[in-house]
């Protein structure tokens, strides 16, 4: 009888295992669709140029869309079978994971936002290594070995900013920043870049910089505490595109908004609200749109065996009230984390 169970034991493992095993494959195929409609092919009637993974730091984002809608109008113009791939929520280990796998489906191209970890690069490498090349989108990985970063030049993005507090305000003032996340490559440049572009100004000290972890609740958590904690602010500077919005919230909640300047990133349609009412002065916007048409396209140079030059920098500006009415789409702008 003993016998008979492990008998029984034994079909069901092995069954359990195969089961296990199909839908491994099944799914791990299905991830990158590689159909024989996907893969290019002279016998079908669709068939492409080349395979793109396009991989963002968050894929419902208003911002990563229009990067996305950039990449495909580009992909469609030029042939490219293009997939769009990541965490739902900012996440570095699902983001390398993704990475991983794209390098295992042997991709004809990888572009995603850089990662400021060791394995980023290690991956990177790897791709190398197996002839995928890797271009950098919205978040330079500099010390990698991508081939081309492509987007906005973070740090200078940071330095505009500064500048127009420069220009924007008189007297003394007290700055916080407030920013997505302190170990994000870009949010780190766009600090940085503030500082340098204020450090000449004896008038103007940076007395906090906290997190709002790309979101607004952390924003406006940030805001308050800054307040709190810094009665003596009279300015702010949101690095992400929430932190302005939230920034913007607490202080109209204290009634103060004759009393303190607001710079904040990107074109939220609630940040353009809060411009057109003036609690926030000015705004920094980038062209995420562009970052996508033009990631595809030099994607696809490298492909020919082009030489790039590495940094390919996309537009910044800042833009007043003024400057109003303005939409994401018509600027080929957006929100970015």
């Amino acid at each position: 009888m003993m016998l008979y169970f492990r008998h029984i034991l034994y079909i069901i493992t092995l069954l359990v295992f195969l089961l296990t095993g199909s839908l491994t494959l099944y799914y791990g195929n299905e991830a990158f669709h590689f159909t024989e409609e996907t893969v290019p092919s002279s016998n079908k009637s669709t068939t492409y140029s080349y395979h793109f993974v396009l991989i963002p730091e968050e894929l419902d984002n208003d911002y990563w869309r229009l990067v996305e809608q950039g990449a495909r109008d580009a992909a469609k113009l030029h042939n490219v079978y293009l997939e769009y791939l990541g965490p739902m929520q900012a996440n570095d280990d699902e983001h390398l994971e993704t990475i991983d796998i794209a390098i295992a489906g042997l991709v004809d191209g990888i572009i995603t936002q850089g990662v400021g970890e060791e394995e980023f690069e290690k991956l990177v490498t790897k791709a190398k290594e197996k002839l995928i090349p890797v271009v950098t989108i919205d978040t330079d990985a500099p010390n990698s070995d991508r081939q081309v970063y492509v987007g906005t030049d973070n740090y200078y993005a940071g330095f505009l900013a500064g500048k127009a507090m420069i220009s924007d305000t008189s007297g003394p003032q007290q700055v916080g920043i407030i920013t997505g996340r302190h170990n994000a490559p870009h949010q780190k440049l766009r600090v940085q870049g503030f500082k340098d572009a204020v450090a000449t100004e004896k008038r103007i000290r940076v007395i906090a910089v906290e997190e709002s972890t790309i979101t607004k609740i952390g924003a406006v958590e940030a805001a308050y505490k800054i307040l709190k904690e810094h009665p003596s602010v009279t300015a702010f500077y949101g690095t992400s595109a929430l932190d302005g919005i939230g920034i913007a919230q607490v202080v109209k909640d204290m009634m103060a908004v004759d009393d303190l300047y607001i710079i904040a990133f990107d074109i939220l349609p609630k940040t353009l609200a809060y411009m057109e009412e003036g609690t926030i002065e000015a705004t920094v916007v980038q062209f995420p749109y562009q970052m996508g048409y033009e990631a595809v396209e030099r994607m696809i140079q490298l492909k020919k065996g082009e030489d790039l030059n590495p940094l390919q920098h996309t537009d910044t500006k800042v833009i007043y009230k003024e400057d109003l009415p303005i939409s994401p789409e018509a600027m080929g702008g957006g929100v970015e984390p």
